[in-house]
């Protein structure tokens, strides 16, 4: 069935719970449902969204906003150590994470919590505590708006990487609209405990079932992240930028003179680093390193910043929040400006917005 409100609020279809609408609203049930639509003849321009948790609408939306109601689990194989598990693009994300760790299925556990729609999920390439939804993901169901077709991609063909992927570019963005994904999931336990919290959670014992990681996790998340039901936000703003080796000397030479600024405060020494103020990093590659932006942006004294009714999260300045509910695309626009502007003049790192703007 397909579902038409034109002068639609997104309001409540976005999680920073942006006050904006859109000339039409689309919802359907079914990949036939999207093969009837005669996409040429709504408002334009069309875009699809899930549940709006990875998104800022800096106004009104002109055109057209799909939304896939396709929801359902199907178990496609069953082998003797992994299941494969076919799941609706529909379904929310921590849904999925939920049914397969009763299920004892390891594999999406360390994802729990994270707000959003399957379908999204595999556009954005998600992630979080050392797990990203390529590592589980096998296939990608999509409908080819060009040729008007269902086409199957495997995750090698969907150009995966850090928080993106290749449906967020050209060629492919806005050509192949999620209808399900395959998902690889193990029946033998295989807990992924590297991020720091949950290795110490276990330091003792290690989780004999994914329902003990998973809750872990979502006790980690509640300390650190606001619910969007409660405080309007999109999750993480800013993706943490993986740098040079000489661009991360610099900027320990930075934290170990003058500091990285004002309000800076000292932080546990990482490895290899002597002094309170020791820069956390994470080793990506050759000559790639991983500096978490939450750091540089608290350095330089931002954490709980307020700009107009928007401010920076005071437990994890990584979020930009909705802090009365009634913020405007403006107010998080120019709290995004001065985070950028401030981490660059600090550290000379140009920090990149996670979150898409429409």
């Amino acid at each position: 069935m397909i579902r038409r409100r034109d002068n639609f609020s997104l309001a409540g279809r976005n999680t920073f719970r942006m006050d904006v609408s859109c000339a039409c609203w689309i919802e359907y049930d079914s990949p036939e449902d999207l093969m009837e639509l005669d996409l040429g003849s709504l408002p334009q321009p069309v875009m699809h969204i899930g549940a709006g948790s990875n998104l800022l609408f800096t106004g009104d939306f002109p055109g057209t906003v799909l939304h896939s109601n396709i929801k359902y689990y199907q178990v496609v194989a069953d082998a003797e150590e992994e299941v494969l598990l076919e799941v609706g693009a529909g379904v929310v994300f921590d849904d999925f994470c939920a049914w397969a760790s009763d299920n004892e299925l390891w594999g999406a556990e360390n994802l729990s919590g994270i707000p959003g729609e399957v379908g999204a999920a595999a556009v954005q390439n998600i992630g979080a505590y050392g797990a990203e939804v390529k590592d589980i993901l096998t296939q990608v169901k999509c409908f080819d708006l060009e040729r008007r077709r269902i086409e199957t991609l495997a995750g090698v063909q969907c150009g995966y990487g850090y928080r993106d992927s290749a449906f967020k570019h050209a060629p492919m963005k806005g050509r192949y609209i999620v209808m399900s994904v395959l998902f690889r999931l193990s029946k033998t336990p295989a807990p992924r405990l590297d991020y720091g919290p949950l290795k110490m959670t276990f330091a003792d014992q290690a989780p004999a079932h994914p329902v003990q990681v998973r809750q872990a996790v979502l006790r980690i998340r509640d300390g650190k992240l606001p619910d969007p039901a409660v405080l309007g936000s999109a999750g993480s703003f800013f993706k943490n930028p993986v740098v040079s080796t000489a661009t991360y000397e610099r900027v320990v030479d930075v934290v170990r003179g003058s500091g990285a600024g004002e309000g800076s405060v000292p932080l546990p020494t990482a490895s290899g680093l002597p002094g309170p103020n020791a820069v956390p990093h994470y080793n990506v590659g050759e000559n790639q390193i991983k500096i978490p932006a939450a750091w540089l942006i608290e350095q330089c004294g931002l954490k709980g910043v307020r700009m107009g009714e928007a401010a920076v999260y005071e437990r994890q300045p990584l979020v930009i929040v909705n802090a009365t509910g009634t913020a405007r695309p403006e107010d998080i626009l120019a709290l995004e400006r001065k985070i950028i502007d401030s981490v660059r003049q600090c550290f000379g790192i140009e920090l990149s917005p996670e979150v898409e703007h429409i």
